[in-house]
């Protein structure tokens, strides 16, 4: 099935398909293909409904497509979403058989859409997917993929923070300065790793008790999610899942900066004016979290592991461009960050119809 209309205009094609295997309804949004095609990864979750699988995947894409586009990145923005029956992971043949079918749809779209790991998906569910489609980076090395592309992410998130602390606090020494994780998954703890050796005081913050032993690692502090988002820091880094700040928490952040790894991390993009009108730094998550997206790019263009490293330290220089327009333009953030990415697809898309 392919969706249309209903807010949908902006999205160059969204389908939505029951696996023959799995019976699991899978959802690949494609939001734009003007500077390549649209790289994003598949999310395997439980959702409430079907409607609500869309509607993340739909957010996701339109968020790579800003990503590639404001990270100078010949790619265009899609995603991917397969709609568990339960919470419980999947696995064995069950796994398999939604696997193999989302294979089978990423292939039906021609190389329009490339997708990678995304939540709930791990190398080796690539590699099954792979089996199906060409159409797929960030594999494990033995395959000949890029591998993990989470310290790339955190590496991004670290010199994201040195650009909004230079430009908050007036200096990029991150020492004695307190910044609270809330989530330390796989970017999460490395990037709490990385701020504690660069001397930071760290609390940090997880759904998943036994990731408190990070904590106790590190000599960091510990609190529960909730309680996390309201701590009083100079950075909040969202590391988990999208829609952490809220209307209902944004009036009572006590941080100076927000910029973290998650995605969507705004339930509203409104909201960026709220924290800006409170004094809160909000560094845009599409340009934070590239350096995921960096690091599987380099798959498909042949880059070094040093040449894709340089391009993710490029994000500090990416953010400070940004944050100097929104000064001098009076714009949040976001809206600067937006506009530069809409600039460089709307060159893109007036090449295209030249062409044709």
């Amino acid at each position: 099935m392919e969706l249309n209309g209903g807010g949908l205009e902006e999205f160059e094609q969204v389908v939505v398909r029951r696996g023959p295997r799995s019976g699991l309804e899978m959802v690949v949004a494609i939001h734009s293909t003007a500077l390549g095609p649209a790289l994003g990864g598949v999310r395997l979750w439980h959702y409430d409904s079907t409607e609500d699988g869309i509607a993340d995947a739909l957010r996701l894409a339109r968020g790579m497509t800003y990503k590639a586009a404001a990270s100078g990145l010949d790619l265009g923005g899609g995603k991917g979403v397969i709609c568990a029956r339960s919470p419980e992971p999947p696995a064995g043949a069950e796994r398999e058989a939604l696997l193999l079918d989302f294979g089978d749809l990423v292939e039906s779209l021609g190389g329009r859409y490339i997708t990678a790991e995304d939540v709930g998906i791990s190398p080796a569910d690539l590699v099954a997917i792979r089996s199906r489609t060409r159409h797929v980076t960030g594999l494990p090395p033995e395959h000949g993929g890029s591998g993990d592309p989470s310290p790339f992410t955190a590496l991004g998130v670290e010199v994201a923070i040195r650009a909004c602390v230079r430009e908050r606090i007036g200096t990029s020494d991150l020492r004695g300065l307190h910044a609270v994780i809330v989530g330390v998954g796989h970017v999460g703890e490395k990037l709490a790793r990385r701020l504690a050796a660069a001397g930071a005081r760290l609390t940090l913050s997880d759904i998943a008790p036994a990731r408190r032993a990070l904590a106790a690692e590190l000599g960091a502090g510990w609190a529960e999610p909730g309680a996390a988002m309201l701590a009083e820091c100079e950075v909040l880094a969202p590391c988990a899942l999208g829609g952490a700040i809220n209307r209902a928490n944004a009036g009572r952040l006590r941080c100076r900066i927000v910029c973290g790894s998650a995605n969507n991390q705004l339930e509203d993009d409104s909201l960026a004016a709220e924290l800006a009108r409170r004094g809160v730094l909000y560094a845009p998550d599409f340009i934070v979290n590239a350096g995921g997206l960096i690091h599987v790019y380099k798959e498909l263009r042949g880059y070094s592991e040093e040449r894709a490293r340089q391009l993710v330290l490029g994000i500090e220089d990416a953010l400070d461009r940004i944050l100097l327009h929104a000064r001098q333009t009076g714009a949040t953030p976001l809206a600067a960050a937006y506009e530069l990415a809409r600039q460089r697809l709307a060159a893109a898309e007036r090449l295209t119809g030249a062409a044709a």
